[in-house]
C-alpha cells in the first residue's frame, strides 16, 4: 500500500485497522503528522489514544515480570507460577494450573484470569500453551473435596500440577499461599495472579480448563446450568439445587448440597 500523500482515506483507515503493534502504529502516525487532510488529523488523533493504551499495557506487562526478570538474573532459569480455580463452587472439581514461561514471552492482555473476558482468556491460553516452557494442570476431584476440605484439597491440585510439569522448577511462585510437599523453594505473593506473569498465566490455564470442564459435565448432568455459572451458587443454582437434589458432582461438604 502506498505511503504517498495521495493515499486516500479508506486506504490509510485500512492501515489504522491493520496497525496492531507500537511499531506499525507509531509508523503510521508519522505519516499521518505529514497528512494536512481533517480526516487524516482525525485518524491521528485515535491512533494517538491506541498509542498511549499501548504504552500503559508496555508498562503494566513489564511490572508483571518484573519478578520474574530478577529471578532469572539471580541464577533462577525455570520459574513456575501457580495458581488455582473453582474454591467457591458448590459442585465440580478444584483445578490448579503451574506455568514455566521463558524469560521473553508476547502475551499481550495476560492478567488474572477474573480480569479477562472469556474470549480473550481463551486466546491467552492457547498462547501461555505454545511460548510456555513446561505447563501442567492438576485437579482435586469431589470426593477429595468432601473429605480432606476445600482449602487442602485446593492445595492438593497445586501439589500436583507442580509435581506433573515436564521440568522441574527452580522456584515456584504462589498465588498467597506454600504449597505442603514440594522441596523446591517457594515464594507466595499476595494477590499474585495480578502481580506476576507467570501466576497470573496459571490462573488463564485452570479457568479456562475448569471452565471447558464444567461446560462438558453439564451434558452429563443437565437441569443445574453448570455451563452458565460453572458451578458457583447464583441463584439460579440454588433454586436448580432445591428443586433436583445434589448431583454426583455436588460438593456435599457443602451446606447447600449437604444431605437432607
Amino acid at each position: 500500500m502506498s505511503d504517498s500523500p495521495g493515499s486516500s482515506l479508506v486506504e490509510l483507515r485500512a492501515r489504522a485497522r491493520a496497525a496492531e503493534d507500537l511499531r506499525s502504529t507509531r509508523a503510521l502516525l508519522r505519516r499521518l503528522d505529514a497528512d494536512t487532510r481533517s480526516g487524516a488529523q482525525v485518524l491521528a488523533r485515535q491512533l494517538r489514544r491506541r498509542e498511549s493504551r499501548m504504552l500503559d499495557e508496555r508498562r503494566r506487562q513489564r511490572r508483571l515480570f518484573r519478578l520474574h526478570a530478577e529471578l532469572f538474573r539471580a541464577g533462577d532459569r525455570w520459574v513456575a507460577g501457580v495458581d488455582e480455580v473453582g474454591v467457591g463452587p458448590l459442585a465440580g472439581p478444584v483445578v490448579a494450573a503451574a506455568v514455566i514461561l521463558p524469560r521473553r514471552v508476547r502475551l499481550p492482555g495476560l492478567n488474572d484470569s477474573k480480569q479477562v473476558p472469556p474470549a480473550e482468556r481463551e486466546r491467552l491460553a492457547t498462547a501461555i500453551r505454545e511460548q510456555a516452557v513446561a505447563w501442567c494442570v492438576g485437579e482435586a476431584a469431589v470426593d477429595e473435596i468432601d473429605r480432606i476440605n476445600i482449602y487442602w484439597a485446593a492445595l492438593l491440585a497445586m501439589r500436583r500440577a507442580v509435581e506433573g510439569l515436564a521440568r522441574a522448577p527452580d522456584r515456584v511462585l504462589v498465588d498467597a499461599r506454600t504449597i505442603p510437599g514440594l522441596t523446591v523453594p517457594q515464594r507466595a505473593l499476595v494477590r499474585g495472579d495480578g502481580r506476576d506473569g507467570s501466576i497470573a498465566a496459571a490462573s488463564i490455564l485452570a479457568k479456562v480448563h475448569r471452565d471447558g470442564l464444567m461446560c462438558r459435565l453439564d451434558r452429563r448432568f443437565p437441569g443445574y446450568g453448570f455451563s452458565q455459572h460453572m458451578g458457583y451458587a447464583t441463584a439460579a443454582h440454588r433454586r436448580a439445587l432445591a428443586r433436583r437434589g445434589p448431583s454426583p458432582i455436588h460438593r456435599r461438604s457443602f451446606a447447600p448440597c449437604a444431605p437432607r
